[in-house]
């Protein structure tokens, strides 16, 4: 069933490769089957396509960390805080900023 899933989130993103929403539940289902590296490419592509996804920046973040890649989740981290400062998302704002002093 996993894999079903990943495929039919891959078709759409056929279809439409802007989709932020499938981009989105690509890249979780990635983390929840454990391909982080492959999770943190579909997040990179995610806030390519739409860097006002406030969630890709926390998700992104968190998977970062469990890879151990600690700066790149801090500087994720740090660009999410800006994008939802300026799009006044405070709710994702603050997971972001408690995500970063964690790892301070």
């Amino acid at each position: 069933m996993a894999s079903n899933r990943v495929e039919i989130l891959k078709s759409m993103l056929e279809q439409k490769p802007d989709d932020g929403f499938a981009r989105y539940g690509l890249a979780m289902e990635y983390v929840r089957l454990g391909e982080l590296d492959t999770a943190v490419e579909e997040f990179a592509r995610l806030l390519s396509y739409s860097p006002g996804y406030a969630a890709g920046y926390f998700h992104g973040g968190q998977t970062m960390e469990k890879l151990g890649r600690i700066e790149e989740a801090r500087e994720l981290y740090r660009k999410g805080i800006e994008v939802t400062t300026a799009s006044g998302d405070e709710h994702t704002r603050s997971e972001l900023m408690g995500a970063l002093g964690m790892l301070s």
